[in-house]
């Protein structure tokens, strides 16, 4: 039995789990049935995926179906590429599934998530194996469908009801733009194979169209701005471990379908696709950070946090597009693995901060920071676990968020031997902007774990929590070791990925764990270098010696005090630091232009008993100058059209008799 063969078995399990969860409807069984089941087909998949990326170099097993199309059939392929990303995938379910055996008692509709969790993942599994275009565009909408499903889940919420709305609009908009993708691809013959379309010539104006399809595409899947604005609303609306799978593996379903296209069915690239990419990529970075560090809702915080990393992920993409058309196959596959390894890292981390927030849910009913605080003395595990993710995601050594945006640099730094004045500018200043993303995620999250599990408890749902269950915390610590385990051996990751690269861009990275020290070489030791291990050895070491000293060493004279209490003798949480002003800096330098911040303060008069009161007005720059307008357009137009609804017979024979001759012409032009 092949590879390719167990995958498509994992994804029958996956479909009749699915459907049993309509069987058990709402008993009390199904909840630990339906993730305990979708536990089993996970870890197979996964399994399978790593040995086949890890034995099988050349080998890509192909499967044809008599579904489908009646001339085509649906084709199924296992290659290197594939494979990744399954692994990515069934690591993230399987991990969630886990998750879901504890978080998911607490669910007040389970019978509304558990039929479309397992169907979720498996029109995920499908998309990464279709090898032509009919089965791909079946399974990205059976995906788009399953989780607008789970999206819709608390309905009853007016904004859950507004996600699942605009979300089902940008999946469809996204939906027919791949389908035009594909259409080109497949030229007048309609060779929709994606054997036959990676064999054909592609001309440069069908390159063009095809790559501005598929950022339309794939970038409104992924959360790529301008097409962002319902990843915030609909990632948060379902439950927390359907977050972590949209957030941490649904966005790169789409990187999936970007990277199979462009590197693989197109062939050729140009030089100025890559600078588009690139600047595509900087742009949503430094959008998606910006909004994060606004927010007070956990869940939306972390949404806008992975805009921010789709936006990094499609920098390392854009330049190894610009990096493979001229020529240079190590800067591009340098480019390139940093993309993968960043894939899979936001994967990790991602996915343990949505895990993190659902614990904080769960205890205190509560996603505000503003209502939080303290969490730390009752939620121990979980505050770990969380700050693990902050760090790993502020990009701070020696966490693997560190190891992947490092390499993103070091990408960038191969610039200058580009000949193109306009990537020779461009470039360092897309690097100038990550490196501000990367500073703002770092104070993002600091905001985050500080508001959140520090400090006091500002309100009763704080004080009065209990550390959750034993499932979600195994999630939790398996992600967190994860984390710290890709950090400090980042040279295993690019070996790993390496095939997927080879056979990308035709390059590969040097052999990393064959140099001295588990050291990671991008280019040449002489330019730059990163031992992952030596640096967490170093800080283990010396915070264990200052542990030490502090406490063989230090007075045992033993002195009381009032605690220092910056200036306010007031003990009321209020008095503490809130998500809003810690984020005040950066909303007065950015937010004006960014965001148009507005403050406004109420002061009364001397002997007004009024309450002062303050307030922050923010505006989304890009859903009032573009979505609003477009959303006017589409209203008139279609009351406008309302006509075509009470023409006569003989008018509409007409109308159909032109739209016939019109559609007859574009055929015979396109031919």
């Amino acid at each position: 039995m092949t590879s390719l063969s167990v995958i498509l078995s994992c994804v029958v399990m996956f479909l009749l789990t699915g459907a049993l969860g309509v069987l058990m409807g709402r008993s009390h069984r199904a909840t630990p049935a339906i993730y305990g089941l979708c536990l089993l087909p996970s870890a197979i998949a996964f399994a399978t995926s790593l040995m086949h990326l890890a034995t099988s170099i050349v080998d890509a097993p192909t499967l044809v179906l008599p579904i489908g199309l009646p001339w085509l059939g649906a084709h199924f392929r296992l290659d290197a590429l594939s494979s990744f990303f399954l692994l990515v995938a069934n690591l993230g379910s399987l991990l969630s599934s886990l998750y879901g055996l504890g978080y998911g008692r607490h669910e007040h509709a389970p019978h509304r998530v558990l039929p479309f969790f397992p169907a979720f993942i498996a029109g995920m599994i499908l998309v990464l194996l279709a090898d032509d275009a009919f089965t791909f565009l079946i399974s990205w909408e059976f995906m788009s469908l399953a989780s607008w499903a789970l999206v819709m889940a608390h309905h009853r919420n007016a904004d859950n009801r507004r996600a699942g709305y605009l979300y089902i609009v940008m999946a469809s908009f996204g939906t027919l733009t791949l389908l035009l993708a594909f259409g080109l691809l497949a030229g007048p013959k309609g060779a929709y194979g994606f054997a036959t379309m990676r064999a054909a010539e592609h001309a440069p104006l069908t390159a063009g169209l095809v790559l501005i399809l598929l950022l339309l595409g794939a970038g409104s899947k992924a959360g790529l701005v301008p097409l962002h604005v319902w990843l915030p609303l609909a990632h948060p609306a379902g439950p927390s471990h359907v977050s972590a799978l949209m957030s941490g593996i649904m966005t790169k379903i789409a990187i999936y379908g970007f990277i199979r296209i462009t590197f693989d069915l197109l062939g050729t690239s140009m030089w100025w696709s890559g600078l588009i990419v690139l600047m595509l990529g900087a742009g949503t970075a430094a959008f998606g950070i910006l909004h994060a560090l606004m927010e007070r809702d956990l869940k939306r915080l972390l949404a806008y946090s992975t805009i921010e990393n789709i936006g990094v992920i499609f920098v390392s993409l854009g330049l190894a597009l610009a990096f493979k058309a001229d020529g240079m196959g190590l800067a591009a596959a340098l480019a390139l693995t940093a993309a993968l390894f960043h894939v899979l890292n936001h994967s990790f981390f991602k996915s343990l901060l949505f895990f993190g927030a659902g614990a904080v849910l769960t205890a205190t009913g509560a996603r505000d920071m503003e209502k939080l605080g303290g969490l730390i003395h009752h939620m121990p595990i979980t505050s770990f676990t969380f700050l693990v993710g902050c760090v790993s995601i502020s990009a701070l050594p020696p966490f693997n968020g560190f190891a992947s945006e490092w390499l993103v640099f070091q990408a960038i730094l191969q610039s200058p031997d580009l000949p193109q004045w306009a990537l020779k500018i461009a470039v360092p200043a897309v690097g100038g902007l990550l490196a501000l993303s990367a500073a703002l995620a770092a104070a993002c999250f600091i905001k985050a774990f500080g508001i959140t599990f520090l400090g006091r408890p500002r309100t009763a749902s704080a004080d009065e929590v209990a550390e959750v269950d034993h499932f979600s915390l195994a999630a939790m610590c398996v992600l967190a070791g994860l984390c710290l385990l890709t950090g400090i051996l980042p040279g295993a990751i690019i070996d790993g990925v390496s095939p997927v690269v080879f056979s990308l861009v035709g390059e590969r990275m040097p052999r990393q764990m064959d140099i001295p020290w588990l050291s990671i070489v991008p280019i040449a030791e002489s330019r730059s270098s990163y031992n992952g291990l030596l640096v967490f050895l170093f800080i283990a070491v010396s915070a264990s010696a200052t542990i030490f000293i502090v406490h063989r060493y230090a007075s045992r004279t033993l002195r009381r005090s009032a605690a220092w209490d910056c200036g306010f003798p007031e003990s009321s949480p209020s008095t503490q630091y809130t998500a809003g002003s810690f984020a005040q800096p950066v909303r007065r330098v950015f937010g004006t232009l960014a965001l148009r911040a507005r403050e406004r303060v109420d002061m009364p008069a001397p002997g007004d008993l009024r309450p002062a009161t303050f307030s922050v007005e923010q505006q989304d720059l890009i859903w009032e100058g573009l979505y609003v307008p477009i959303t006017g357009a589409v209203g008139f137009a279609a009351e406008k059209l309302n006509r075509l609804q009470f023409l006569s017979i003989r008018r509409y024979l007409s109308l159909v008799f032109l739209a016939l001759v019109f559609l007859l012409l574009v055929l015979a032009l396109w031919s």
